[in-house]
């Protein structure tokens, strides 16, 4: 991202969509804030201010363009690197923790003081965690007026507000206008937008984005009753679904109040994804939002990374051949643990059949199935409390799945995006049958770090080797060295080389 004054403005004389997101411009003159890429005329450099985040721009004073619509930016991609206290405060932020037990829930979360955490927020992105908050919950509401004809009062509860007045004031103070005028200058189609109940979204991303990797990469694993991986034949392409040929992804999702049926179409050359979410609960829309942008990696700064990975001799020329590879996350690292744990050691095809045999005999039934979609991933306490006979697990494998729910279930193991990296991986490796390539995957995908990498993945090594490389354990530590901070990305460019054998990750 640039630094300084002059390169901010040369990025906002440009348009650079791809500082959108990382920095937003204030003009004084006209006392609204954009994102880089805005189309309108140029400001004046003296009546320019920049701000690192939306909320700062709206608490000093300044209301949001509606032209280019600078609160529904993809997010910061700095924040994937940092792993310290602001950075997970905004993880979990942007999941709702503050909308559901208040600042102090996220000081408690994160282990310090209200006073300290508001002090580090104010000094890193220029406001506090409760206007960051109070920003989501106004990009939550703008998201439910433009994508469903619900009533606003249903709308201002189901974004967090306490009373329609409140609610109004947000909206005026944020966007500069009232709640129906939104609505009158975005009415939706119908009922949820398509004529189905459903919420259809559009959540942007950086260019370039390579999904078909990422799409392949989560059919391969994909568990049946749980999630799929599905090609449209229907050229439902103004209900979010893409036209004929496109694939999207679907799964039910366990979210803080209820459960929800997600289904993920990206459109690559338009600089965005289509979200279509059939919720129980519709307060439940900002998780969902935020398990969704994780998942497809939708906060990533693809040129960054190609610009450190494209450098090196040996996977430059595969990260040409895939620009933007994004790596993919997860909505539930509980989930994503436990697949770890099945995969250690076996293929990808193996691992898939064991989780679907803990799905049928501990998910829990789903209200209303959904097609292919049928059950609800289990829960840690469930895990936890079974003996986990008749799905074909050794001894060993029992003893960690086991442990490892235990630990999740009474807050040992923290998988959320607001656990400290390091002390997640610390409690993980302390657990029976958890190995460093474990916990590296688990990093890499529960918790979003950008350079994890599982060193030992036979995956890893076999690209190397058929690559012309030293695949020894040393050899390949050493040139993993040279793609920091993105081995993540690295894997899965690795990965990706390897497209068409069994020869990915062992499982997960």
């Amino acid at each position: 991202m640039p630094e300084t004054f002059t390169a901010r403005y040369q990025a906002i004389s440009s348009r650079d969509a791809r500082f959108d997101g990382s920095f937003y411009t204030a003009v004084s003159s006209t006392g609204i804030y954009c994102r880089p890429s805005c189309p309108a005329r140029t400001p004046k450099p003296e009546n320019v201010s920049f701000f690192t985040t939306a909320a700062a721009a709206q608490a000093a004073g300044f209301r949001a363009c509606k032209r280019c619509r600078p609160e529904a930016s993809p997010g910061s991609p700095d924040w994937d690197i940092r792993a310290d206290l602001v950075g997970r405060a905004l993880r979990l932020i942007a999941d709702g923790v503050v909308d559901e037990g208040g600042v102090g829930t996220l000081a408690r979360r994160l282990a310090v003081s209200e006073r300290h955490l508001h002090r580090q927020m104010v000094g890193e992105v220029g406001t506090g965690p409760l206007a960051l908050a109070r920003m989501r919950r106004a990009q939550t509401a703008r998201m439910l007026i433009e994508a469903t004809d619900l009533p606003i009062t249903q709308i201002t509860f189901a974004a967090g507000y306490s009373s329609v007045r409140q609610f109004n004031d947000s909206m005026a103070e944020a966007f500069g206008c009232a709640p129906t005028e939104l609505r009158r200058r975005h009415r939706p189609a119908g009922p949820g937008a398509d004529g189905e109940g459903d919420i259809v979204l559009r959540l942007q991303h950086r260019r370039p984005f390579s999904h078909d990797p990422l799409l392949d990469f989560l059919a391969d694993r994909a568990i049946g009753g749980v999630e799929e991986v599905v090609t449209n034949d229907r050229g439902r392409e103004g209900a979010g679904d893409g036209g004929a040929g496109a694939r999207s992804y679907r799964r039910s999702l366990r979210l803080p109040r209820r459960t929800g049926i997600m289904t993920v179409t990206p459109h690559p050359d338009a600089g965005y994804a289509t979200l279509r979410l059939r919720l129980e609960d519709l307060r439940d829309l900002t998780a969902a939002v935020q398990r969704t942008r994780r998942l497809f990696d939708l906060d990533a700064d693809p040129q960054g990374v190609d610009d450190v990975l494209g450098a090196d001799p040996l996977i430059g020329p595969l990260v040409a051949k895939n620009p933007g590879l994004r790596v993919p996350g997860h909505v539930d690292g509980f989930e994503l643990a436990v697949r770890a744990v099945l995969g250690q050691q076996v293929t990808v095809k193996g691992a898939r059949t064991l989780a679907e045999r803990l799905v049928r005999k501990l998910g829990c039934p789903l209200a209303a199935p959904d097609g292919t979609l049928t059950h609800m991933f289990p829960s840690a306490e469930q895990v936890a409390g079974d003996d986990l006979s008749g799905i074909g697990l050794t001894g060993s494998r029992t003893r960690a799945l086991r442990a490892l729910a235990s630990a999740v279930a009474d807050g040992g193991v923290v998988l959320d995006p607001g656990a400290d990296r390091a002390d997640t991986e610390r409690a993980l490796l302390a657990l029976p049958g958890i190995g460093p390539w474990t916990a590296s995957y688990i990093a890499m995908r529960a918790l979003g770090d950008p350079d994890a990498i599982p060193l030992t993945d036979l995956g890893v090594r076999h690209a190397l080797r058929d690559l012309g490389a030293d695949d020894t354990a040393a050899a390949v530590a050493e040139r993993a060295e040279g793609w920091r901070p993105w081995r993540a990305y690295a894997a899965m460019h690795l990965w990706t080389h390897l497209s068409g054998t069994d020869g990915g990750p062992s499982g997960g």
